[in-house]
């Protein structure tokens, strides 16, 4: 089959299987001339890098509602931001949404570049989303590679040569079938070909409509690709994080600086994460007692386990670190997930609701 073909079986099945997604023009939309909104494309593609369409679905929906276009987005606060951001994980994606969208809004009236050369000037705008912004709103012929995209290409190839060293060849072929006509169409029949037939385990190769042209099927070695370079063990940090709730009910936590891990995201104090014992340094003067509990979290790079240590705090506490959120203001959903892991840990130890 060539490779015009191939595109042509994948836009076919896609015309009758295409997933249904808040930020997607369907195929039958598309054709009758309704166009992908740029911001939704690009607020979903940066919500989904390394994340799940259904963890993704809910977050879009919240962002859209509060933020309906870029200049919105760039108008609001980052605290609310990265408030609603929170427990989708990946902070700095959120830095960069917002400076991304005040970059589009204050210098681009609004409008998107819609070429990948002027997506990619953009801040936080990586190969990647500038691939998939380009394609899917604007209709450029762009090749757009995520994991599912390398999957599909590794089996329908048969590219034996793990991953990460056959991510060029994968791309070479991506590239191979992206047709000039329904480019965006194209980019998502092939992700969404990889997350609903061509799945991780037990590909569907039965009901697959490249299942003739695909040569690991052929070879019978379709679920065992695309092999994988083993991982390196992940290390272990240590940290403590102090949770202390004032006698009026506020309570006292801290914004993490801009720059590193959960950077911008409001936190308990705590100590640095590192591979050694942490040293014991409260933010505030007060009896801080030791929970017979601790906080397990895997971050990207290295796993991460946290002690904890409560207190209830005097009116008049002046914090070394750190400031007062008052009851009526604090949300626990504002909390990054580790951190909400704590709260929910300690808030029995003090008495909280």
């Amino acid at each position: 089959m060539r490779d015009e073909e191939v595109s042509a079986a994948l836009l076919a099945w896609y015309n009758a299987h295409a997933r249904q997604m808040p930020w997607r023009v369907g195929p039958a939309a598309r054709a009758a001339g309704v166009r992908p909104d740029p911001y939704a494309v690009w607020l979903s593609e940066v919500m989904l890098q390394q994340t799940t369409v259904a963890a993704v679905r809910d977050y879009f929906n919240r962002f859209t509602a509060r933020w309906p276009d870029v200049t919105a987005l760039a108008e609001a606060e980052d605290g609310a931001v990265m408030g609603e951001w929170a427990g989708l994980g990946y902070y700095a994606r959120a830095r960069n949404l917002l400076k991304c969208a005040r970059v589009v809004s204050g210098d681009h009236a609004g409008r998107f570049p819609d070429t990948r050369e002027g997506l990619l000037a953009l801040p936080g705008i990586g190969p990647y989303t500038a691939a998939a912004v380009a394609a899917i709103a604007f209709d450029r012929p762009e090749t757009v590679v995520d994991g599912n995209v390398e999957r599909v290409m590794a089996r329908l190839f048969a590219v034996e040569t793990p991953l990460p060293p056959a991510k060029p060849a994968l791309t070479a072929l991506a590239a191979r079938l992206t047709p000039r006509t329904r480019p965006g169409d194209h980019a998502q029949a092939v992700m969404d070909l990889g997350a609903t037939i061509c799945t991780p385990k037990s590909p569907a190769c039965g009901i697959c409509p490249l299942r003739t042209p695909c040569a690991a099927r052929a070879a019978g070695i379709a679920a065992d690709l695309p092999r994988k370079l083993p991982k390196k063990a992940k290390p272990t940090r240590l940290g403590i994080a102090y949770i202390g709730r004032r006698g009026d009910g506020a309570w006292l936590l801290e914004r993490r600086p801009d720059r590193g891990l959960l950077g911008g995201m409001l936190g308990w104090p705590g100590s640095d994460w590192a591979e050694t014992e942490p040293v014991f340094a409260p933010p505030a003067a007060a009896d801080w007692r030791p929970l017979d509990a601790e906080v397990r979290h895997t971050f990207t790079h290295f796993h991460l386990r946290l002690a904890l240590r409560v207190a209830d705090l005097p009116t008049d506490c002046a914090p070394i670190r750190g400031s007062f959120v008052a009851a009526g203001d604090f949300r626990p959903s504002d909390l990054p997930t580790v951190m909400r892991k704590a709260f929910d840990l300690a808030r029995c130890g003090l008495g909280a609701d």
